[in-house]
């Protein structure tokens, strides 16, 4: 197998960084880790001239990128969006859907499972994420109300047991028939996620003892406190942040949550409690203007603009434009998180989330080799899937 050797680097390891580094890799799997200049010859050799060597982002929660959505149902753009974010460090992610008929999500299972047996240039896939249709219209945001609906036995059974590459499904907890639900996707090993939703504490309660445990873009179409009757009411984004049963999600995209908010977050749960996400549309990698949300011929119309996605009427966002290392850039910039709280946050918190951490999120010895190489200002210069360079700054990048 081949042998591939990246040294000169400051590596980002569990334990410290260590200055001066070297890491081997055999295949796709990281052999050796050390301290000192390579101890090696006849191998592929990459010199990091001192830059940081860092895990593979893994994104959780992304929709598209580089002029395409993954509810296109296109193989091609499945691969676009994976080579699109890997300029930007992704090693791995999550595609997710939008709220959709039954026909839809159907069709993106059969596309998934062709796209993901070609994807070699790219992030690689870990599973999708169905978000919706089982949510709160009033917390809809930019979802199709349509296709809004309660949780249906017969459909989300049915949906399962088509695919097994389903790995997450966020929903609404308040919402009839979704305690079921959430039972049922813990029987069946699928991450199962609070999101789009109007509940109250002790439904979130409720909604975490029958096996929901993350929540999806917290502030982000969630309920916070309320009155009703002159008492208030804690809501969705106030157990999230008490409750330690919950992990987090958040889009630190610098516009969906400000800098106090980010701060907040980081100082209530934690970098092992949050995971970093683009949660980004079609527009992520492409310039400002006009774009659409979801499906590119029936999606929702929507405008770019301060590095956002707005509602044409710019009465809401419509989705992120994000990319992984400008979430890590900004809990460095506008949260005063550390380097390496900050890469926790983006690769081994997620990987243990989605339930991969015994493979990924952390430069360890036996894991696999997905790697990127990026300077003092998380430009990325490298990314390495598997131990496949997929990525070089040297080479342009395409949006």
């Amino acid at each position: 197998m081949q042998k591939l050797v990246i040294h000169n680097g400051k590596i980002i390891t569990p334990t410290g960084i260590i200055t001066k580094g070297t890491l081997e890799v055999v295949g796709n799997k990281i052999t050796a880790i050390y301290e000192g200049d390579a101890m090696t010859s006849n191998v592929t050799m990459i010199d990091a001239k001192g830059l940081y060597i860092s895990p593979g982002f893994i994104d959780i929660h992304v929709h598209g990128g580089g002029g395409h959505d993954f509810m296109d149902g296109e193989v091609t753009g499945f691969l676009k969006i994976a080579e699109l974010h890997a300029q930007y460090g992704t090693t791995a992610m999550v595609p997710t859907t939008l709220t959709g008929s039954k026909e839809d999500l159907l069709n993106i299972l059969e596309i998934y499972d062709q796209a993901n047996k070609v994807n070699n240039n790219g992030a690689e896939f870990l599973g999708l994420h169905l978000e919706g249709p089982y949510f709160a219209m009033s917390q809809r945001g930019a979802q199709d109300p349509k296709f809004i609906r309660d949780p249906d036995p017969s459909e989300y059974q049915e949906i399962l047991q088509r695919s097994n590459h389903i790995v997450r499904w966020s929903a609404a907890p308040e919402l009839k028939g979704a305690m079921e639900f959430g039972r049922y996707l813990r029987e069946n090993k699928v991450l199962a996620a609070i999101g789009h939703t109007d509940a109250i504490y002790e439904e979130v309660v409720e909604a975490v003892e029958n096996g929901y445990s993350l929540s999806t873009h917290l502030y982000s179409g969630m309920s916070g406190v309320s009155r009703k009757n002159a008492f208030r009411y804690a809501g969705v984004i106030e157990s999230s942040l008490l409750m330690d049963e919950l992990d987090v999600e958040i889009i630190a995209d610098g516009v969906h949550l400000p800098s106090p908010l980010l701060k907040l977050i980081y100082k209530v749960k934690g970098p092992h409690k949050i995971a970093l996400i683009t949660d980004a549309m079609r527009a992520a990698g492409c310039p400002p203007g006009e774009s659409v949300l979801g499906h590119k011929d029936h999606g929702l119309k929507v405008i770019v603009e301060d590095g956002v996605a707005k509602l044409p009427d710019r009465t809401a966002f419509a989705g992120s434009v994000a990319t992984a290392d400008l979430l890590v850039r900004n809990m460095i910039q506008m949260a005063d998180v550390s380097l390496s709280d900050a890469i926790l946050m983006m690769t081994t918190t997620p990987a243990r989330i989605m339930g991969v951490d015994h493979t990924k999120g952390s430069l360890v010895v036996g894991k696999d080799a997905d790697i990127v190489i990026f300077d003092q200002n998380i430009q990325i210069q490298q990314t390495i899937v598997g131990g496949r360079q997929v990525y070089s700054c040297s080479s342009e990048r395409t949006g």
